[in-house]
């Protein structure tokens, strides 16, 4: 505004042609347009970039947001490995299941009532492993018994935790989980237990292998076409018959008969 006072001055100490007046005051009065208009102008310009830098805050708080979510690690269930053999620690010494609640017999083929949210850590943990419903492995005490027994060595002739063979193995099983008694050889439990059709087989039945043709090896069904077993390669272990070694040595399966 000074500046246009100042020039005011200037002009009029000036002399000019009358024809010159009319550009005079034209420029006078344009000039405080001019001004307006670049300052609207730097306004315009000051709001837009205020615009940019609200959008590049907003990606990058959308970025960060992203990149925290991403980072997140997934949570499980409190303490539950899927890995055979590997023990809860619940600190609980009453975490092994009762042998008298637990003890199902073998031609005992009917489920409870069954409440998901009460679920024991070994049953989740086992029908993941299985591909089965948890509700269907409610025997607890068997559970209990193969995470025990776990990675166990093979040995042939072997009969406690140090190592063990496939017959020893499931005769403590049943000894144990259904208190039966059978033989001791595989071949003996074999000639001791009722043949029955592979339809019918379930929980607790055993599953026979053939080498040649003379029975060489036994199993104890659990579900699913999945049984536990000595393994001379792994130890104690879970199986698939449908697998192309067990299947092309399956001998049939056997039930316990009191």
């Amino acid at each position: 505004m000074v500046f246009h006072i100042l020039l005011f001055i200037n002009e009029k100490s000036k002399t000019y042609p009358p024809y010159f007046n009319h550009f005079k005051w034209s420029f006078i009065l344009r000039t405080p347009m001019n001004l307006r208009l670049t300052q609207t102008i730097w306004l315009l310009l000051i709001l837009s970039s205020c615009k940019s830098i609200q959008r590049l805050s907003y990606r990058n708080n959308s970025a960060a947001t992203a990149a925290s979510v991403k980072k997140e690690k997934p949570k499980f269930i409190d303490g539950i490995s899927i890995s055979p053999g590997e023990k809860k620690n619940t600190g609980d010494a009453n975490n092994k299941p009762s042998e008298q609640n637990s003890k199902k017999s073998v031609t005992d083929n009917t489920f409870s009532s069954f409440n998901l949210e009460k679920a024991d850590w070994l049953q989740i943990k086992y029908a993941i492993l299985l591909d089965m419903q948890v509700e269907q492995l409610n025997n607890l005490r068997l559970l209990y018994e193969i995470d025990h027994w776990w990675g166990t060595h093979y040995c042939y002739g072997g009969q406690d935790e140090n190592c063990i063979d496939c017959s020893a193995f499931t005769q403590t099983l049943l000894h144990t989980v259904y208190g039966l008694d059978v033989p001791r050889t595989a071949k003996e439990q074999f000639n001791f237990t009722k043949r029955i059709d592979d339809a019918e087989i379930r929980e607790g039945d055993l599953v026979f292998f053939k080498k040649s043709r003379s029975i060489s090896h036994v199993g104890l069904y659990i579900g699913n076409y999945k049984f536990v077993h000595a393994a001379s390669s792994e130890g104690v272990t879970i199986s698939d018959l449908n697998d192309t070694y067990w299947s092309k040595k399956y001998a049939g399966a056997g039930r316990v008969v009191n």
